[in-house]
């Protein structure tokens, strides 16, 4: 039973984070709980156990599932208000929730196809925060286009897609947003640009605009989901499919990463 008086349900007040699990392993688990205690620390919200006992726990829950690969998300919530209130007392106690389930991971050698829609969420884009409702709307736009994201830009300015990062290869160099607060700091996109490091690949953070993606050599999409997905097509035109060869070498790298983490070679859907 969801408590009717925990904030999260008026408010959507709480943050979250979330990884991929195989093995007995969640990927990069020290990097997303470092994310989401970041998260929380930015809203106040206190969480009820310390970041060592909650990677065990999550470590613990995983094991209690079957199956080759799965999502593993965690929120805590500010808690129990008592009285529907903007305010809130200082002194709640954080609600932790936890939800695993088998998932597979998504096809890095399948293309995407990718629309463009004005960014128009509020100003904690680098919080992971329970207010989804603005990804929900782009996420269902790309959707009902037949799109696997939105790619979206404040003023012709790229920022990130609803629920990934996106980053472009042209002239050899990846290009790749910078993390202020416009975006959330991906995980998977702070790995792609460690990827760029070892495999001599130079990386650019620096924001680009829609037209510099609609141009680029090879655009490439970032989530815990999906490491490294590559576009070939933009708002219905073709796009990419210029620099192959950087991009299976970042693909490659991305992916020894993961065996090399979980123990396991990753499984696509």
């Amino acid at each position: 039973m969801v408590p009717f008086n925990d904030r999260s349900h008026f408010f959507g007040d709480g943050v979250y984070d979330a990884a991929m699990g195989a093995n007995g392993v969640v990927f990069l688990l020290e990097d997303h709980l470092d994310r989401f205690y970041s998260s929380a620390a930015a809203f106040g919200i206190k969480v009820p156990m310390g970041k060592e006992e909650l990677g065990e726990l999550l470590l613990d829950l995983l094991s209690k599932v079957e199956g080759p690969s799965h999502f593993v998300y965690w929120q805590v919530t500010r808690g129990f208000s008592g009285v529907r209130s903007h305010a809130y007392d200082a002194a709640l106690p954080g609600k932790l929730w936890v939800l695993i389930s088998p998932e597979l991971m998504g096809n890095p050698m399948v293309p995407v196809k990718l629309i463009t829609l004005e960014d128009k969420r509020f100003q904690y884009g680098n919080i992971k925060t329970l207010n989804l409702l603005p990804a929900v709307l782009y996420t269902q736009a790309a959707h009902d286009a037949g799109a696997f994201e939105a790619v979206l830009h404040r003023d012709g300015v790229v920022t990130e897609c609803a629920h990934s990062n996106v980053s472009i290869l042209k002239d050899g160099y990846l290009y790749s947003h910078p993390n202020d607060d416009l975006i959330l700091r991906g995980i998977a996109k702070t790995h792609l640009i460690q990827a760029c490091y070892r495999e001599s690949v130079p990386v650019i953070e620096r924001s680009f605009t829609v037209e510099q993606l609609a141009d680029a050599d090879e655009i490439i999409v970032t989530s815990s989901g999906d490491l490294c997905s590559f576009a070939c097509e933009l708002n219905g035109k073709p796009v990419g499919g210029r620099d192959p060869e950087t991009l299976g070498k970042l693909r490659r790298a991305v992916f020894q990463e993961f065996r090399d983490y979980t123990g396991v070679e990753a499984q696509f859907a």
